[in-house]
């Protein structure tokens, strides 16, 4: 399960993905997010992914996983929520990022993409 929130005035992309998604689910995902890219002529963008409804993923889905973002234009800022710890081991592995952060909650991500406000935690 995914959902992809694009707030146009500050060139940022909400996403929250849930549950055990399938390599197929990771396509699909992937493929609406590109076309967000297009539709709201996004550039230089902003990214918040909350990962906090995912329990850990199979390593057949965070292979194809980071096969897609090694596609991706890069962000001027990204911001994963996470919940579990072992989610935050698997996430870190994923997003090794200068610009990216790893946050306890949504307003922390926010606060990251938008004004660069390291998170407390």
């Amino acid at each position: 399960m995914y959902r992809i929130h694009v707030d146009p005035a500050q060139s940022i992309i909400e996403v929250a993905l849930g549950g055990l998604m399938t390599v197929d689910e990771v396509d699909a995902y992937i493929a609406d997010l590109k076309q967000a890219f297009v539709t709201n002529q996004l550039r230089d963008y902003a990214m918040i992914i909350d990962v906090s409804a995912c329990p850990i993923q199979s390593q057949e889905m965070i292979k194809r996983m980071g096969e897609h973002m090694a596609t991706m234009p890069k962000s001027r800022a990204l911001a994963v929520v996470t919940g579990s710890s072992l989610a935050r081991m698997q996430i870190r592995r994923l997003f090794t990022q200068s610009y990216a952060r790893i946050v306890t909650s949504a307003s922390d991500g926010r606060a990251w993409v938008v004004s660069g406000t390291e998170p407390t935690s």
